[in-house]
């Protein structure tokens, strides 16, 4: 176990000082609780997080991003949690900033060892916002604009954690993006339709002391199929290389302050990506920082 933590530890420090000009693919169900910790249930009836990130994207847009979560204790096996993203995208004069989406999400204790998800993906925009009355590309767009389920699992086996999950969105968007013939940037998602996902994450929680908890793991998400949009003639078109698989890193480090109030710092990068990221969730490199009060 001793070479194990110090395997994948490693592979966490060494893609943590690393910049990739691609990224993550990530609609929003890796952040889960049940997701990013291989636990579901707290001891603690209320939990109130607020968090802020920030990450690089292709085509040189800056996204700065906050986010409020509200998780209430149901049951000693059942919890609720509720999130709202908000989201600024900046590609030199051109940005846009809104609420993005809105979760539910209700964890389920199967036993001390395995818990299960479900929840649902609620955008705040349809996915087409316009600047000076043309629709933006999807790396500009606060929200993919799609209702999304949401389904996982997760497995503990001693400090090792396993989690898989499946991210499917139920529409497409109203986005009416064109590329211009001219521009090598963005991708024509007119009628945008994104495939579903599939999530595994392997995790290793580690207590240094009674204040410090590192958890590094390595996040494995296959897009399924290729995405799609809607040409001139409404004829569906795939967009190809959009299918496959995007590798990421991170490290989850969290400082408890007491019994109730505690800090977690989360960086994540990619190590393999798909060759086309139509939906604009690429990131290079991302930064969250978390309060987390409990009461």
């Amino acid at each position: 176990m001793d070479l194990m933590k110090k395997v994948v530890f490693v592979l966490i420090l060494w893609a943590s000082n690393a910049v990739f000009s691609q990224g993550c693919s990530d609609a929003g169900f890796c952040t889960s609780e049940n997701m990013k910790y291989g636990t579901a249930v707290d001891s603690i009836k209320h939990t109130l997080k607020f968090g802020v990130n920030h990450g690089s994207a292709d085509f040189d847009i800056s996204v700065f991003g906050m986010y409020l979560e509200y998780q209430y204790k149901i049951t000693e096996k059942l919890n609720i949690g509720t999130r709202i993203n908000y989201i600024n995208q900046t590609k030199k004069t051109v940005s846009s900033s809104s609420l993005s989406d809105g979760f539910i999400i209700a964890d389920y204790l199967v036993n001390p060892t395995v818990s299960a998800s479900v929840g649902l993906k609620i955008p705040f925009t349809d996915g087409n916002v316009k600047e000076n009355g043309m629709a933006l590309p999807m790396d500009l767009q606060p929200s993919l604009g799609t209702y999304d389920l949401i389904f996982g699992v997760s497995k503990k086996y001693k400090n090792l954690f396993f989690a898989l999950g499946y991210q499917h969105p139920l529409n497409k968007n109203n986005n009416t993006f064109v590329k211009p013939s001219s521009s090598n940037e963005f991708f024509t998602t007119n009628q945008f339709e994104r495939a579903p996902d599939l999530l595994f994450r392997l995790g290793y929680n580690y207590s240094i002391n009674s204040k410090w908890k590192l958890s590094p793991s390595l996040l494995p998400i296959y897009h399924i199929a290729n995405d799609t949009f809607e040409d001139v003639n409404n004829q569906e078109v795939q967009i190809s290389g959009s299918k496959g698989l995007t590798l990421n890193a991170s490290l989850l480090a969290v400082y408890s302050l007491n019994d109730k109030n505690a800090i977690e710092f989360n960086l994540g990068t990619p190590l393999i990506v798909r060759d086309a990221r139509p939906d604009g969730l690429t990131r290079s490199i991302v930064l969250n920082l978390e309060y987390k009060f409990r009461f």
